[in-house]
């Protein structure tokens, strides 16, 4: 079998049923690597606060849309860009083998719905717009609605150096036309979308003009790189006139591709009815091309958390921290309790899915945590901790506990209340052999524990103890025997000489 033949299979394991109950549906175009990120990732697998660009599109149009019929664009790291999604309900996985433009892959797409049995609404996502949300998507989804309009574009307005962007423009219809009479009601229409590469290759000595309507308009090349209002990349169409209109596409361009854009012209020449819109937070619609441009959008994200939680927890360095989205939610429920959280987060602290904090709970400098990890009240974390499981893995603390300098805690664990791990210890848990500890414990020194039950109110010191149970033996004087520098036999001996 092909490397393509086993694309294709894939995504066809991994599609699902196409719900043609339902009027909507969202094709997400991530098809293509990026050349300009230099990375042997797909452009599509990078990460916006931990969650690669692709899922975020994703979730952000299912979340925006009910019950939407989802269908994925992929070609270059195909089976990359699949498993990241999975087999999902109403979703579909359409190969693009050769890389033709964005027209192309919308074509491909379509290929997936069986046109007589549908009737209703596309909605087009670029798949890098790691930015973009459910409320953008339903604001755009009602707007388009609302409108009747036969398509609609969702703009941005650039804020930096013109020179600089390199966007497609939107090219609107002016006031007057070349003979000075004045447009009317189409004034401010939708005419094209100019790719910026086609407007540098224009001429500087000619004007641009564009026929609308019976109309003609002048645009300057220098008028056309200064436009501010520029393509998202995020469309939607009345199905069936998509559907008659695609097939006219060409790839007459700079590029020799087949650019959706070029939907506008064939629309408007057909007499349907184009519209534009443009969300409130126009950081929401950007793309990325490049490292600088992703690392910019991962730090408007990181303002946008922080500013949810600045007023109920505290955070050491706004600029240097990681809370995951769902823990995020989990606190803004907490402070709905209207109880004061007193959580402190140090500069550095990665906090990953499935965490659940509590109150009065201090993270300092450079704790990582991952996984199930269930914090109990009173919990002091003091500086490069690093506590995780794996995914089916539950990690318990229990209220009042402390871990202290540079431990690693690890596993299928439960920790008693009021016990203190001190510095250097490292312990684990299996889930063969889980880690329970009782109340009161203290374990110090360079301790390395495995798979053990340990009994309350024990003391622990640079000991190695691996499935073993700690019982707490009390001594005639009343004291509970102590655990001191036990060692089991050493294996390989055999291959250890004196120098």
């Amino acid at each position: 079998m092909t490397a393509q033949e086993e694309i294709y299979q894939k995504a066809e394991e991994l599609s699902s049923e196409f719900n043609y109950k339902t009027k909507e549906v969202s094709i997400i175009l991530a098809a293509g690597h990026g050349k300009r990120i230099k990375s042997h990732r797909s452009k599509m697998l990078h990460a916006i606060w931990g969650t690669p660009t692709v899922e975020r599109v994703f979730n952000a149009s299912n979340q925006g849309i009910p019950s939407v019929n989802s269908i994925l664009v992929v070609g270059i790291k195909a089976m990359d860009v699949m498993s990241v999604i999975g087999k999902r309900p109403q979703t579909l996985f359409a190969y693009q083998a050769e890389q033709k433009g964005t027209g192309h892959a919308v074509q491909v797409a379509l290929e997936k719905i069986e046109a007589k049995k549908f009737n209703g609404s596309v909605f087009l996502f670029p798949g890098d717009m790691g930015l973009i949300n459910k409320e953008t998507v339903a604001m755009f989804r009602d707007e388009f609605l609302k409108s009747k309009s036969d398509m609609m574009v969702l703009t941005g307005i650039y804020e930096g150096n013109p020179a600089d962007n390199s966007y497609g423009r939107i090219i609107r219809a002016k006031e007057k036309d070349v003979k000075g009479n004045p447009c009317g009601s189409d004034c401010g229409r939708v005419i094209e979308i100019k790719e910026h590469k086609d407007i540098l290759s224009l001429p500087d000595d000619k004007p641009y003009l564009l026929k609308y309507k019976g109309r003609t308009f002048s645009y300057t090349k220098q008028e056309l790189i200064e436009n501010r209002e520029f393509n998202s990349g995020v469309y939607a169409f009345d199905f069936k006139k998509l559907v008659s209109e695609i097939k006219n596409l060409s790839s007459e361009n700079v590029q020799n591709e087949i650019y959706i854009t070029d939907l506008i012209a064939l629309f408007n020449k057909s007499g349907y009815s184009v519209s534009a819109i443009s969300p409130d937070d126009h950081n929401v619609v950007m793309g990325f091309n490049d490292k600088s441009v992703l690392k910019e959008m991962e730090n408007i994200f990181r303002k946008k958390v922080y500013d949810k939680l600045k007023n109920i927890i505290e955070i050491d360095d706004n600029e240097d921290f990681f809370i995951d989205e769902s823990v995020v939610d989990h606190i803004l429920e907490l402070d709905k309790a209207g109880t004061p959280l007193d959580i402190r987060i140090g500069k550095g602290v990665y906090i990953g899915k499935g965490v659940q904090l509590n109150y009065n709970l201090e993270l300092k400098k450079n704790v990582f945590v991952d996984g199930n990890v269930i914090f109990g009240k009173n919990v002091h974390v003091w500086e490069n901790v690093h506590l995780s499981t794996f995914m089916h893995q539950k990690f318990v603390i229990g209220d009042g506990v402390e871990i202290l300098w540079g431990d690693i805690i690890k596993g299928n664990i439960e920790i008693g209340e009021n016990t203190k791990i001190e510095s250097s210890v490292n312990m684990t848990g299996s889930d063969a052999f889980p880690l329970r500890i009782g109340k009161h414990v203290l374990i110090k020194g360079t301790s390395y524990i495995f798979g053990c039950t340990i009994e309350d109110d024990i003391f622990i010191e640079h000991s190695v103890l691996i499935k073993k149970k700690i019982n707490k033996l009390v001594k005639r004087n009343g004291e509970i025997q102590r655990i001191r520098f036990f060692l089991p036999m050493p294996s390989g001996i055999d291959a250890i000489e004196n120098l």
